[in-house]
């Protein structure tokens, strides 16, 4: 047997979401955490002493320029992934982007546009993608478990009152759509397979600026239906569902099932009201480590060992995300660029 070789990986940035990466990565015997730079150099070190990093760097550029560094992750600010990414893809760095993936679609491509030139894995952080419950819900999906996809619900939401928090920034990317919105919209590129080629938006917004809910409706060329909610201003909730010409699927799809939330799919096998109802029941683990050891995968094997968001799939994402941001602005349908 061969022995595991960890991916040792160094991590841009000291936010809170960093150290839940860290921390759920700990136990793993394919990701190790060499190494983290952050712009305040004492908060860098307090977070390596806390987590057992042996690497601060006293920025991301020496981080990047460390050999002994893999790949990167990188849980900055919306508005600076597509700068970091590049970066890390251009000093030969494999990288896991925090969703999402950048702040365009433009900036996506030139992200993977970098990552072909250095021959090096970009791709988008869902933990989510490697739970085993989601991929359950794609292999039912395959399978033909619910026929043709003809319709998807996808809905994430919490509440956020903090007028300081980096997601009410619109500098930085921030809003409901950006932060929230990038999952459902994620969700239902996953269960259609396919691009939206138009959609149709209405977002509230807060005094920054930026949206604090936005809901669409996404038309796909096959005629299936899509729609999408996501929001700072109610109770906690990620839930979706999926139905096609011969069932549905209901579950959520939340990042993390080893705590509160029973990871099951309820399907319904048939089109009546007396359709027979299946409970998936699938393993729970923390959605990070999944995610880390399936990018461990990935940089060893290559993408088919990747469970989440393709390069292509990613792409679909920003440019849905874009076409969503606009009409929401124009209050008028919106195509969905190519």
């Amino acid at each position: 047997m061969t022995a595991t070789v960890p991916l040792r990986l160094g991590v841009l940035g000291a936010a809170r979401i960093a150290r839940l990466f860290v921390e759920a990565v700990r136990p793993s015997s394919k990701v190790v955490v060499a190494a983290v730079a952050a712009r305040d150099t004492e908060r860098g070190r307090a977070f390596a002493a806390d987590l057992g990093i042996p690497q601060v760097h006293a920025s991301y550029d020496a981080l990047l320029a460390d050999p002994a560094i893999e790949a990167v992750y990188v849980p900055l600010p919306n508005a600076l992934h597509a700068r970091w990414a590049i970066r890390a893809a251009d000093g030969g760095k494999h990288v896991l982007c925090e969703k999402p993936l950048a702040a365009s679609a433009a900036e996506a491509r030139a992200i993977f546009d970098a990552a072909t030139q250095n021959g090096v894995h970009v791709v988008e952080g869902y933990p989510y993608r490697a739970q085993p419950q989601t991929i359950r819900t794609r292999e039912l999906l395959a399978s033909g478990a619910v026929g043709r996809v003809r319709l998807v619900h996808a809905s994430f939401g919490f509440p956020l009152t903090d007028a300081a928090n980096i997601r009410m920034d619109a500098d930085l990317a921030g809003g409901a759509l950006m932060d929230a919105g990038s999952y459902p919209v994620s969700f239902v590129r996953m269960a259609v397979g396919a691009r939206p080629v138009r959609v149709q938006a209405s977002s509230r917004r807060g005094a920054s600026g930026v949206d604090t809910t936005t809901l669409a409706s996404l038309e796909f060329a096959d005629g299936a239906m899509a729609q999408i909610s996501c929001t700072f201003d109610t109770a906690r909730h990620r839930n979706a569902f999926i139905a096609g010409d011969a069932g549905s699927l209901a579950t959520h799809y939340y990042n993390d099932t080893g705590g509160l939330f029973a990871p099951v799919i309820e399907w319904r096998k048939g089109t009546g009201w007396d359709a027979e109802r299946i409970v998936v029941e699938t393993a729970a683990t923390s959605g990070f480590l999944a995610e880390g050891e399936a990018f461990h995968d990935l940089v060893r094997s290559g993408m088919s060992a990747w469970p989440g968001a393709t390069p292509e799939e990613s792409l679909d994402i920003a440019l849905t995300l874009d076409a969503i941001a606009a009409s929401a602005v124009e209050g008028s349908p919106v195509d969905v660029g190519a």
